[in-house]
């Protein structure tokens, strides 16, 4: 489970079949705090490479932009894949299985 704010627009991709697939950069946030000696320790941001499939994947295309913030549940996957260069890399991905919108939605006035 992660809360966190959208890095970057999403990218959105139709693969097989038409099943829909989306990436985006999650930011997490563990506050900083000031220790019982004074010493002041800084936040502290992770980023997460959530991928999510099929209708989440659809809203998260028509709805979801930098900035949003987002909650996910899901499972962890990590894979290898070879760069353009050819050197083998590593990455960890959140499969999301769901998703909620925290953003407020913005009204518009006629």
């Amino acid at each position: 489970m992660l809360i966190g704010n959208v890095g970057n627009d999403p990218e959105v991709k139709y693969i097989d079949a038409g099943v829909c697939v989306a990436s985006l950069r999650l930011a997490t946030t563990e506050r900083g705090y000031k220790l019982q000696n004074g010493t002041e320790v800084p936040d502290r941001t992770e980023w997460h490479n959530v991928v999510l499939w099929r209708k989440l994947a659809e809203i998260v295309e028509n709805y979801v932009h930098k900035g949003d913030k987002l909650f996910i549940e899901g499972q962890i996957h990590s894979r290898t894949y070879d760069d353009r260069n050819g050197i083998r890399r590593q990455i960890t991905e959140i499969w999301a299985e769901s998703m909620e919108m925290l953003t407020p939605k913005v009204k518009n006035d006629e």
